[in-house]
């Protein structure tokens, strides 16, 4: 591995680190990932492994947004600690399809949870199903019975626009 990536590495897992909690920078970035990075200001956009995109680096707040990859490699071993939100399986087939989680519809969050922040979305049965942000803290989505409590960027069935693009 070249200094320049073992560098971008322990930027990422630090940023996870702060982000997830400790031990999540190495649980979701191994010694072999690849970086994106931007030409214009070199700083990382996107991180990868095997072709497959585990995150991409917020440019306004230097956060991570992670994918459905990257939110099952943090949740594997059922330890996350921080920023998951449960759901009523009733819901959970439009949430995966990438609609967003109502307050009516949480079962159980952490209540850490600020708005604003990533979040993992999961199922009755603990399986990953979406990746988005809170609106509300997970105290509210204890709480509340009306509005949005995810806004969710990706579920796990929803088509990437390029696979939309292929039909």
């Amino acid at each position: 591995m070249s200094k320049r990536n073992l560098e971008l590495l322990q930027v990422v897992r630090k940023i996870a680190d702060y982000q997830f909690g400790k031990g999540a920078g190495d649980k979701l970035f191994p010694d072999d990932v690849n970086f994106i990075v931007s030409k214009k200001t070199g700083r990382i956009r996107q991180v990868m492994e095997g072709g497959k995109l585990i995150a991409t680096v917020n440019p306004l707040s230097g956060l991570l947004n992670l994918t459905i990859e990257g939110a099952r490699r943090l949740a594997a071993g059922n330890k996350i600690r921080s920023g998951w939100v449960k759901i009523r399986d009733e819901v959970a087939s439009y949430v995966e399809r990438g609609s967003n989680v109502f307050a009516k519809h949480v079962v159980d969050a952490d209540d850490e949870i600020r708005p604003m922040e990533e979040v993992i979305v999961f199922n009755s049965h603990n399986e990953v199903i979406a990746v988005g942000k809170a609106i509300l803290s997970g105290i509210e989505m204890h709480h509340f019975t009306r509005g949005v409590a995810v806004k969710v960027r990706r579920g796990r069935l929803e088509k990437t626009k390029k696979e939309k693009d292929t039909k």
